[in-house]
């Protein structure tokens, strides 16, 4: 029983941390930030406002009181309506554990002049 703490309990597996995206069935602008986000591989925890009161209660806090998604939370950060590349700056910015930081690749050109 390696995975048992001292004291008898099942040791929890840290969750992998991820963006927390509230949104709501149907909404065209959820499900284009969801593809963009899901495109650029960021983890994303997604809680639908509709069957969730106390989700719904934190998008009117953060939304001026407006039922607003896809509301995007990110390390504590929010934001309402956020396009890709802001979700993608915040995770950098304020969760950085989200997405390791990979290294560069080189980018080739598809042609190059045939004098060099």
């Amino acid at each position: 029983m390696s995975t048992d703490d001292p004291d008898g309990t099942a040791a929890e597996q840290p969750e992998r941390a991820a963006v927390e995206f509230y949104t709501r069935p149907g909404c065209p602008f959820s499900a284009l930030l969801r593809k963009q986000l899901t495109r650029k591989r960021v983890p994303l925890r997604e809680i639908d406002i509709w069957d969730d009161r106390d989700a719904a209660a934190t998008v009117r806090a953060v939304a001026g009181g407006n039922e607003t998604v896809p509301t995007v939370f990110v390390g504590g950060h929010a934001m309402v309506n956020p396009g890709s590349r802001e979700v993608l700056e915040a995770v950098r910015a304020y969760a950085p554990d989200i997405f390791p930081e990979q290294p560069r690749q080189e980018r080739r050109s598809r042609w190059w002049p045939p004098w060099r």
